[in-house]
């Protein structure tokens, strides 16, 4: 570990434990390797991918509630435990990534962040500018995000659009395996701050490992979407855990003839609005996904920027977004399920855009 690091810590016990090196210390409960062709968790991947980062870079270093002696509430890290004082450990974090660290400091969700919104948004994205570019900020916000199962309106909500409305912050949602690493890894090599918006229900989905996956150089760039099925009729625009929704609503579709297209944003900010103008202007309509609530969201954001764009001209209807109900997350599973999009939902909108009964 760096000096710089090593400075942040008191305690002899601590200070032995930051001279070790990451490998030494979590060998035996690691993911380190990601074989091609074998099934992966996203859990998995997102560990596999802040392990050989942490192996490659010593400055890169990890904290959060219980993620030493718990392995974190979803077991996807181990290193440093914090009190459970979510805008304490997030402003040690911002600090030390201004000496010139690289923290990467989890959340056990992105509800309880909003403890810590100041550290994140007036520290951790506006440093950089206010120095005048001499003060950066190199450091990861991860933790899961949006709708889970049966928590409640508290811990139930999308931060996509709150945290991709500030200049100064790149925002990641990762829907798969490849996802997982790939933006994992780009987000802990970048010298900005990221924000990375996981999914509860999706920790423990295994997915194909690709040969690329394999390389511990293994990079998704941010920005950039992902086209996960290729159509002619519609298109659909989505993140997270809705994407696996569209892509089940498109197979039913393709038995009716029916062929969408659908487009995995992977990052929110930057928006590959260049992916989304030449899909729309194949296909002639657009539909975004999301989980969160409809106003100010981000399919409010790219449908306004597809109004904005050349491809308006090529829209045979108006934009549909399919998001969250207006209401806050109800507790009781059958209105729960009420109030998220589901293949169903995504089903029936898309024959409606289409006007097909």
């Amino acid at each position: 570990m760096s000096a710089a690091l090593k400075s942040l810590f008191k305690t002899p016990a601590a200070a032995r434990l930051a001279s070790r090196s990451p490998r030494a210390l979590f060998g035996s409960i690691r993911y380190n390797t990601t074989v091609a062709g074998e099934q992966i968790t996203v859990r998995e991947a997102l560990n596999a991918a802040i392990d050989e980062e942490m192996e490659r870079d010593e400055k890169v270093w990890l904290l959060g509630e219980e993620v030493a002696q718990y392995n974190g509430a979803y077991k996807v890290t181990a290193l440093f435990d914090t009190p459970i004082t979510e805008m304490g450990f997030a402003g040690i974090a911002v600090g030390a990534a201004f000496h010139g660290t690289k923290p990467i400091c989890e959340f056990m969700t992105f509800n309880f962040a909003m403890q810590a919104i100041d550290q994140v948004v007036n520290s951790g994205a506006k440093t950089y500018y206010m120095s005048g570019g001499s003060t950066s900020c190199p450091i990861v916000f991860r933790g899961p995000n949006g709708a889970a199962a049966g928590v409640g309106a508290q811990h139930s909500q999308d931060y996509a659009s709150w945290y991709g409305q500030i200049p100064g912050l790149k925002v990641v949602s990762p829907y798969d395996a490849e996802d997982a690493k790939g933006l994992m890894k780009a987000a802990i090599r970048d010298p900005n701050p990221v924000i990375v918006l996981e999914n509860e229900l999706m920790y423990g989905t295994s997915f194909p490992a690709t040969a690329e996956m394999a390389s511990k150089d293994f990079v998704i760039p941010l920005g950039k979407a992902k086209t996960m099925r290729e159509g002619t009729d519609l298109t659909i625009v989505t993140y997270s855990r809705p994407v696996a929704f569209a892509m089940e609503a498109a197979e039913l579709l393709a038995k009716e003839g029916i062929n969408v297209e659908v487009l995995n944003l992977r990052s929110i900010r930057p928006l590959d609005l260049d992916a989304i103008i030449k899909s729309v202007k194949k296909t002639n309509h657009l539909m975004t996904v999301e989980q969160g609530f409809p106003q100010f969201g981000v399919g409010s954001e790219v449908s306004a920027q597809i109004m904005e764009s050349e491809a308006f001209d090529y829209l045979d209807a108006p934009v549909c977004r399919v998001t969250g109900a207006d209401v806050p997350m109800p507790y009781a599973q059958n209105l729960e399920s009420l109030a998220l999009p589901d293949t169903e939902v995504i089903y029936k909108q898309v024959k409606r855009v289409l006007n097909i009964e």
